[in-house]
């Protein structure tokens, strides 16, 4: 029997010693990096820290920051908060091009064709259909909401 495990990226469970070995770090570097809000790990039932592979990466990209591009903490922190609230925007936007797009099906789902009857009422149609002889008139009125263009 063979099974795959996948565990989120977000899921903790390194403890303080694995995760400062994954990253390159002392543990009590981590402590205070929790400390002063760069990365919050989850908590054990013991209050011990978890970490996860998310946390994993952030203490890298700290590391790094500091290391390499030469950023104090306050101005690591400052850009890990732009990055979370940055892709949270982003998110959001994602959902709302959904919901956009799901309001534009409905708009075309609802669409009326008018035609007038052999009487001069005004008959609604199928969209793509035409009228027949028996009954409309020859002339076909076709509704746009405000704003729609005509294509071609």
């Amino acid at each position: 029997m063979e099974f795959e495990l996948t565990v989120d990226e977000n899921t903790p469970v390194f403890v303080i010693s694995v995760a400062a070995q994954l990253a390159g770090m002392h543990p009590q570097t981590l402590r205070q990096y929790d400390r002063l809000g760069l990365v919050t790990p989850g908590r054990a039932a013991g209050r011990g820290r978890r970490y996860s592979a998310r946390d994993v990466a952030v203490l890298r990209e700290v590391q790094r920051l500091s290391q390499e591009e030469g950023v104090n903490l306050a101005g690591i922190k400052r850009i890990l908060e732009l990055e979370n609230a940055n892709d949270l925007l982003r998110q959001r936007l994602s959902e709302a091009l959904v919901e956009l797009e799901e309001l534009r099906l409905q708009l075309v789902q609802r669409r009326r064709v008018f035609a007038a009857g052999p009487a001069g009422d005004i008959v609604a149609m199928a969209p793509g259909r035409r009228p027949t002889r028996e009954s409309a008139g020859t002339a076909l009125v076709v509704w746009r909401p405000r704003g729609e263009r005509r294509s071609g």
